[in-house]
């Protein structure tokens, strides 16, 4: 059968059953609508992979909790974690927290000269350091010491095949290796936390009286009379769920490792910054979730001082 010029025609495959029927054709698609579907298909699959990536990092979670209350409770696990979050993270957190109140405080300070308003430079570095500045640095150090750490571990013992061979002993991976984690890391970020923000006033309280000659009794005295304890219950509470966000990064990045060496490095990039998008991200929601139900409901200002 002839086909015009400019058309691509395929022909049937189907046996036909008289010698005299004409043979089937189908157009194939033209080249504009081939690369319309291409496009949509390119633009699109980003798109499913994320979708396809957050319901297996819920349906991870999931099990997480599942197996959260079951016993044998790890005991010995659960501290060794903790040992290496909480004094494995010490040195950098404060470090942190200590130039951080240092730039933070002297920049408040200049901008309060201008309204001859010196003795708020305590009262103001330390709220932004409780409320908001303390968590947040505190869970990005922690992210990249710790977090990638516990996706190096699990994604080496995935491409050696340990967590296969737990599997086999009739031990959950999940509760031995996953569970621990998380609840050593939500423990100790708070504990970081208040270093964080230790470290950071003293650093503001060095650059503040010892260099910038402000009185050492107005800075106390203004930082007292400002700070509430619910502005503190803020920060702890931050820093707890950006505990938790972490180990449940950073473990499921690990189980999921594959490719060898390669892949178990993959696993802990990603691992650092999805975990600080995700905590960058969140501090917002948390901020906008804690105000109305910890500062609209306790109120502390009545309280004699």
């Amino acid at each position: 059968m002839a086909v015009g010029r400019g058309n691509v025609a395929a022909l049937s495959t189907s046996p036909s059953t008289g010698g005299n029927e004409p043979t089937q054709v189908v157009a194939a698609p033209s080249r504009a609508r081939a690369l319309a579907v291409d496009t949509v298909v390119a633009v699109g699959r980003p798109a499913v992979t994320f979708i396809e990536e957050v319901g297996s990092l819920g349906l991870f979670c999931l099990d997480v909790a599942f197996w959260l209350p079951r016993r044998p409770f790890r005991w010995g696990q659960l501290a060794r974690h903790m040992r290496d979050v909480g004094f494995g993270s010490l040195f950098i957190v404060m470090l942190t927290g200590l130039f951080t109140g240092l730039s933070f405080g002297f920049q408040s300070l200049q901008g309060f000269r201008r309204f001859g308003a010196e003795a708020l430079v305590g009262p103001t570095t330390m709220l932004g350091l409780v409320r908001e500045l303390g968590p947040v640095l505190t869970g990005l150090m922690v992210a990249g010491r710790s977090g990638s750490g516990m996706a190096t571990e699990l994604g080496t013992m995935r491409v050696t095949e340990q967590i296969d061979a737990l599997s086999t002993l009739a031990v959950e991976p999940v509760q031995y290796l996953v569970v621990p984690r998380a609840i050593a890391t939500t423990l100790m970020m708070p504990l970081l936390t208040i270093v964080f923000c230790a470290a950071g006033y003293g650093g503001c309280y060095v650059m503040a009286v010892m260099r910038e000659g402000v009185d050492p009794g107005v800075f106390f005295y203004e930082t007292w009379q400002a700070l509430d304890p619910d502005d503190f219950y803020e920060g702890w509470i931050k820093g707890a769920i950006f505990g938790l966000q972490i180990a449940l990064i950073a473990s499921y990045q690990g189980f999921h490792a594959s490719g060898g060496a390669r892949g178990v490095g993959e696993a802990a990039t990603r691992t650092v910054v999805i975990s600080n998008v995700c905590v960058l991200v969140s501090t917002y929601l948390l901020a906008e979730i804690l105000d109305p139900l910890i500062h609209s409901w306790i109120r502390f200002d009545a309280l004699p001082k």
